[in-house]
Order: structure tokens, then C-alpha cells, then sequence
């Protein structure tokens, strides 16, 4: 969920997302569900001699399990926030374990 989470405070900038397929897009964030699928508006192929086919493309939809990276503007992330939210997530998944009952041994 934090990831989810981060990604939907970034909305409306510019991002990178490189392809497991070396294909890498730069657009504009329009949204992202739960399952990390990016949706882009007014994309350009970084590549455009090896990808001539994509020139054409304005809009795109992502599916999340073939993303390799995604890069974003330093100015835009508020570190931060982002390890404050990663603590916090860690602490509570922490707390989950321990007020899990353990089974007793056979």
C-alpha cells in the first residue's frame, strides 16, 4: 500500500517508466490503481529510432507486473514523508507479528 500510496501523490508530474522490455515512456501521470497499472497522457519514447512504431502514440495504460523502474523528479518526492510512511508501515507490520498467537509446540 505505501507504494500505491506515493505513487498517488504523484499525479500530474512528469515520470519515466522503463518496460521489463527496455521500452522506456515519459508522460504524465494521470493515475495508478492498487495493482501499480500507470496510466500516461502526452507521452514520448525516449528511444524513438528503436521504437518508431510508439511516434504515434499520444495516451497509454501500463500494466504494472511489466514495469521495471519508474524515475521521477527529484523535486518532486518528499523524502521525508516517504521514509516517515515506510517506518510507520514497518512498525505496524512489526506489531501485527507480535499480537499474532504462536502456535504452541507438539
Amino acid at each position: 500500500m505505501l507504494f500505491y500510496s506515493f505513487f498517488k501523490t504523484q499525479v500530474g508530474q512528469q515520470v519515466t517508466v522503463e518496460l521489463k522490455n527496455d521500452l522506456a515512456i515519459k508522460g504524465t501521470l494521470e493515475s495508478v490503481d492498487q495493482f501499480l497499472n500507470f496510466k500516461l497522457k502526452d507521452i514520448e519514447v525516449v528511444d524513438p529510432e528503436r521504437y518508431p512504431h510508439m511516434m504515434s502514440v499520444k495516451n497509454c495504460f501500463i500494466r504494472g507486473s511489466v514495469v521495471r523502474y519508474v524515475q521521477l523528479s527529484p523535486p518532486t518526492v518528499d523524502t521525508a514523508l516517504l521514509q516517515d510512511a515506510a517506518r510507520r508501515e514497518a512498525q505496524s507490520t512489526q506489531q501485527m507479528q507480535q499480537a499474532k498467537p504462536s502456535a504452541a509446540p507438539a
